[in-house]
């Protein structure tokens, strides 16, 4: 029986509740039911977000490594921040446990876990322990825990090469959750037993394998330059909004601060000073991003510790940094007076950098952050393999691109002939033969003449030209019946009624998906399909047998569905109008199976 080491009368989601932490767990349970809604165990507990002291409401938010948004409490009793309190500290050794755990394998840490309550005004509040050494990007985490797999009969399930059944299954409820209509597929006929787990996902493994490669998938880094902007708040405060991401990127776009971090905290000052001192500094509005930053300048306050990390304005003809290797013609702005000597071009002295002297430090930090863009796509590939193999040696070579060519026309299928020098000789004859008959027939001077008698008095012949007007109204009157018509057709109100209507979708959906099943287990299935075992003949034709049983009952459901209108005064014909499709498909399937004989191979 597991310990309990605190308990609090809690909030979720505006819920009242109790939230217990025991020697295993961390477990919220909603007033008036047993089992516990929330249920973390301690190993997947990554960060911890507290509102500040005197705080109008006292919350707490515990980070997952496996779920980025976490679980949000509020405590609601008397002594709600002692409770918090007590909490916090638990929690912060269990993290604390977690970091150092997580450290005996190849795995980094985030330095802070900082968060400020939304009605804080201007104060920062850190709750997670920060470890110490420049601080770097935290990789996911997976969840300990395991789902168990709706389906018993693993046989025929369709797997992802190289996961688990725990993953398994969450990929194909994520599938199922994106797609509504599948899930109430699923619903109607898995979950209800006509069919089996297996046998809904027999033929639909490229949905699957569609999620896990858009999970798998490496989301890049925002292209968004760090810039935090200051928010006003009630009383005329101005606060920022400091998160684990935002001080991630921080370090990793201006390794400076991460230095000045790293020399300070915790010796010289506290996290929560060093954020609010940065903030107020000279250094932090020489990093911002835009024009704001020389408004702002009136108010930033000397710093004997942050202002040693200022650094020289980049401001010079040459950058300070220079860029190693060699720029390909392509990308070089440079190249000017050697790409084309034989045309006499000269240097282009327009495009000479130190005209508004103010503007190149920001120009400079915009290039240098598209470069670490790109460094973070291209990953750890070595900078010779970066560049393309094919340049050639020749300097066109290099601004030549092969989107701008045609793409080459096809030679299509060599048609075989017997004798084929024969026909060709033969057609050219012909050919030949029409040419010297054209020409001899051909008499320049007539054509003149017929060319200038035709055009004779065509102003004369233009007047007497009269259009009849019956066509022209029969057409207009064509145009606006059919127009109206669509009108018609759009506003006409649906007087099915929206029970009939779903079960008359639902019909639909459940045929269309036997018969799905029934023709897959009558022709072989596909080579690439990925399953643990292949279905033996008899397993199908027991399939197809009892695909068949259910197909055979639609044209009484759709009877039904006919006889239901009727009693609410619908034509029937448009019901039965409606199924023919699914009723033509189903006899279609009966007819096959009576047809066939012998067992299915």
């Amino acid at each position: 029986m597991p310990t309990t080491v605190c308990s609090a009368k809690a909030s979720c989601k505006k819920l009242p509740g109790l939230l217990e932490l025991n020697d295993t767990h961390l477990q919220w349970t909603q007033d008036g039911k047993k089992a516990p809604s929330i249920r973390v165990a301690h190993a997947e507990a990554s960060s911890l977000f507290c509102s500040k002291e005197g705080a109008a409401q006292v919350r707490l938010k515990l980070g997952l490594y496996n779920d980025d948004t976490g679980h949000n409490f509020t405590f609601t009793s008397p002594q709600a921040y002692a409770e918090r309190e007590k909490f916090k500290k638990e929690l912060t050794a269990i993290i604390s446990r977690n970091r150092n755990a997580s450290d005996a394998a190849p795995r980094l840490s985030v330095t802070a876990a900082l968060a400020v309550d939304a009605s804080a005004h201007g104060t920062l509040t850190a709750n997670a322990p920060a470890p110490t050494g420049k601080p770097s990007l935290q990789l996911a985490r997976p969840s300990i825990s395991r789902a168990p797999s709706v389906s018993s009969d693993r046989r025929a399930t369709p797997v992802i090469t190289g996961n688990d059944p725990a993953s398994d299954f969450r990929l194909r409820k994520k599938v199922l959750l994106s797609n509504p209509e599948l899930g109430t597929l699923h619903r109607d006929l898995v979950m209800s037993g006509q069919i089996t787990e297996a046998e809904f996902w027999d033929g639909r493994e490229h949905l699957l394998l569609a999620q896990a490669t858009q999970e798998s998938q490496r989301k890049g880094k925002s292209g968004q330059l760090v810039d935090p902007r200051p928010e006003t708040v009630e009383g005329g405060e101005i606060k920022i909004r400091i998160t684990p991401q935002l001080v991630h990127d921080i370090f990793d776009e201006y390794p400076v601060v991460a230095r000045a971090y790293t020399e300070n905290v915790p010796n010289n000052l506290s996290e929560e000073q060093f954020w609010k001192r940065y903030f107020q500094s000279k250094l932090f509005n020489a990093h911002r991003a835009s024009i704001r930053s020389s408004a702002a300048q009136h108010v930033t306050k000397e710093d004997p510790i942050l202002d040693k990390y200022l650094e020289k304005e980049d401001d010079g003809l040459e950058p300070r940094r220079e860029r190693p290797g060699i720029v390909e013609l392509l990308v070089d702005l440079a190249a000017t007076s050697e790409d084309h000597e034989e045309t006499g071009n000269e240097k282009d002295v327009t495009m000479q950098a130190g005209r508004q002297r103010g503007a190149l430090p920001l120009i400079r930090k915009f290039n240098e952050h598209s470069e670490r863009l790109l460094n973070s796509a291209l990953g750890d590939i070595p900078p010779a393999k970066r560049r393309r193999l094919d340049t050639g040696d020749d300097a066109y070579s290099q601004i030549d691109i092969d989107d701008l060519h045609d793409p080459e026309a096809s030679a299509g299928i060599i048609l075989e002939m017997q004798d084929r020098q024969r026909y060709f000789e033969g057609r050219m004859a012909t050919m030949a033969a029409e040419e010297a008959t054209a020409k001899k027939n051909l008499d320049v001077k007539e054509m003149i003449r017929e060319s200038k008698i035709n055009v004779q008095n065509w102003d004369t012949n233009l007047n007497l030209l009269k259009l009849e007007r019956k066509p022209g109204d029969a057409a207009l009157v064509g145009m606006t019946q059919n127009v109206a018509a669509r009108l018609d057709v759009k506003s006409r109100k649906n007087d099915i009624p929206d029970g009939l209507f779903r079960q008359m979708t639902t019909c639909q959906t459940a045929a269309n998906e036997f018969l799905r099943q029934f023709w897959s287990a009558t022709y072989p299935p596909p080579v690439e399909l990925q399953t643990l075992a292949a279905a033996t003949p008899a397993q199908r034709a027991a399939k197809a047998a009892k695909m068949i049983s259910y197909i055979s009952k639609t044209p009484e459901k759709v009877a039904a569905l006919i006889q239901t209108a009727q009693h609410h005064g619908i034509d029937p014909t448009r019901v039965e109008t409606a199924m023919k499709p699914i009723i033509n498909a189903v006899e279609q399937a009966l007819t096959f199976y009576r047809n066939k004989k012998g067992p299915l191979s």
